[in-house]
């Protein structure tokens, strides 16, 4: 479920700005901002992955909106996991992560 909500919203925000476009990263399909990674759906269960400054990533860690985003053990400091499906928040989040990784 998490894929078909991401990639809708994914899609929405492309119609808007052709400098986003479909990529992959770790054998996933993700989103990318003039070829730097944005976000994607988990790659192992339901949620977003979505990349923002390390304080903000924290901040979301520490009020439980968000998880550390570790895999394979590795913490990604300006990564976080959100795990609730939750359409206006995914939107948000994006949104941010457009004016953070862009330029």
């Amino acid at each position: 479920m998490s894929d078909e909500l991401f990639w809708d919203l994914a899609d929405e925000m492309r119609a808007a700005d052709s400098a986003l476009s479909e990529g992959t990263i770790m054998s996933s399909r993700c989103l990318r901002l003039n070829g730097d990674f944005l976000a994607m759906p988990h790659h192992k269960r339901d949620g977003l992955v979505v990349k923002l400054p390390a304080s903000r990533v924290a901040e979301l860690v520490a009020s439980g909106t968000g998880e550390p985003f570790a895999p394979a053990g590795r913490v990604f400091k300006e990564w976080v996991a959100i795990p609730k499906l939750d359409e206006e928040l995914w939107r948000s989040l994006l949104t941010e992560s457009k004016a953070f990784v862009g330029p």
